[in-house]
């Protein structure tokens, strides 16, 4: 009997090489390379999305297409930018029980509100667990069709029947198996061949496809990066398990906004939109405690204002703490580093300690001059004007830049009634400094 030819899978990517190496040569990755039997079949080449006769001018080019269908979820319309296009693969990636799952139940139960099949194809859940759950959400609609498999054809054959339906949900793609393809469910080549069935199968029909991505210890969608190429729109729900809030961005979007994202708040009947998030994170927030400001924060094109915490004090440790929850820890060291330089502020020998309230994480540099105004609170122990509110970046020079999204910021500042109101001059209309910025708050410099 021949000898079982050997090759070297890496894990991470799924690169392929004849003999083992200390480094993948497709992703740069150390130690990633796995001894695998060589597939006996390889993947058969995509048959054409529709008749083919050669290249075509796009010019001359006309094909009907059916319009998005609304999900039932308007503000999930609105992130998506269209609603449900037909044809589309949606990829869909969160950490284990910050309830994808629930979502997309919710979302195909919706559809089959409207009259429309959906399917859920769990890989995951038994029958038996998808109907309580289905009943525990109010869910139960007779277009609501769900199916228990690990078998990538079984839900291929779903998207190939003429009455395809609406919407088809798998959950999740690394628990499906090919037969197209060696290993195990959840191997880089399986979830590459999963996913290229499933994505094939619905560009030909009339559907909507959503796939369940796990996500990695690093925060990524496990499998292979081609996966995320694959799909028309990548989704990512966050949050922090221990508070009620979610937040569902769009990473990838070809048929909308790449800027978006949703609010969604974890109830006993499951998660729901919260319309206006303007204030929602803000809670009970006490206005006379130093080292609290408020800052009007732009994640996509809606702002809302959340609460910045500082706490400066003396420190006994011969190398100061520095921590930060929900900011990055480098800006933070980088605006003390500004303060120490520009205003002369010693914090050398203090701890200091910061926070977004209510668990959450932001990158938007509009937050400079909060943080920067939560630090000088607590530093002088003095409270913040009431119903003051901030944004801005701040340079290693000291001065304070524009952000973007200022005119939607101001709107809503004054929305709020926020006042007063402490923001960077719009562009060509002059210069603020911290200079000027701590002398307006404290009186000093």
């Amino acid at each position: 009997m021949a000898k079982a030819r050997l090759i070297y899978a890496c894990t991470a990517c799924g690169g392929v090489s004849p003999r083992w190496r200390g480094q993948c040569e497709s992703c740069g990755a150390w130690n990633t390379l796995a001894e695998q039997a060589a597939p006996k079949q390889q993947l058969r080449p995509g048959a054409p999305l529709g008749p083919s006769s050669g290249p075509v001018p796009l010019a001359g080019f006309s094909q009907e297409h059916a319009p998005a269908a609304p999900s039932g979820l308007p503000e999930l319309d609105r992130v998506l930018g269209q609603g449900l296009q037909p044809g589309a693969a949606i990829l869909l990636g969160g950490e284990p029980g910050i309830g994808k799952s629930t979502l997309l139940l919710q979302l195909a139960g919706q559809v089959a509100a409207t009259g429309r099949t959906a399917v859920y194809v769990s890989g995951e859940e038994s029958l038996g667990q998808l109907a309580t759950r289905a009943r525990r959400l109010g869910l139960a609609h007779d277009a609501l069709l769900a199916s228990s498999t690990t078998s990538a054809a079984e839900a291929v054959d779903i998207l190939g029947r003429r009455d395809a339906p609406a919407v088809v949900v798998v959950d999740s793609v690394q628990t499906m198996a090919s037969s197209l393809a060696d290993g195990v469910p959840g191997s880089p080549a399986q979830v590459r061949a999963v996913a290229a069935e499933l994505v094939e199968a619905v560009k030909k029909s009339s559907s909507t496809l959503i796939l369940v991505g796990h996500v990695t210890k690093e925060g990524l969608i496990a499998g292979p990066k081609i996966l995320e190429h694959m799909v028309d729109t990548v989704l990512y729900l966050e949050g922090d398990r221990q508070h009620f809030y979610r937040i569902l961005r769009v990473f990838k979007n070809r048929f909308g906004p790449t800027d978006e994202l949703m609010v969604l708040e974890m109830l006993g009947d499951g998660l729901a939109p919260v319309p206006d998030p303007s204030t929602y994170f803000l809670g009970e927030r006490d206005e006379t405690a130093s080292g609290s400001a408020v800052v009007l924060a732009l994640e996509g094109k809606r702002p809302f204002a959340v609460e910045v915490q500082s706490l400066v004090s003396k420190s006994y440790l011969a190398m100061p703490r520095r921590t930060a929850l929900g900011l990055d820890l480098n800006r933070l060291n980088l605006l003390l580093a500004v303060l120490e330089k520009r205003l002369g502020v010693q914090m050398g020998q203090s701890d200091i300690y910061a926070k977004t309230g209510g668990g959450l994480k932001l990158t938007d540099p509009g937050l400079d001059l909060g943080l920067v105004a939560a630090v000088l609170s607590s530093y002088y122990d003095r409270p913040l004007p009431p119903r003051s509110v901030f944004w801005g970046e701040v340079d290693l020079s000291g001065r304070i830049r524009p952000v973007s999204g200022h005119d939607a910021r101001l709107k809503q500042a004054k929305r709020l009634g926020y006042k007063p109101i402490f923001h960077p001059p719009v562009e060509g209309k002059g210069t603020a400094t911290l200079k000027d910025f701590q002398r307006a708050l404290f009186g000093a410099g």
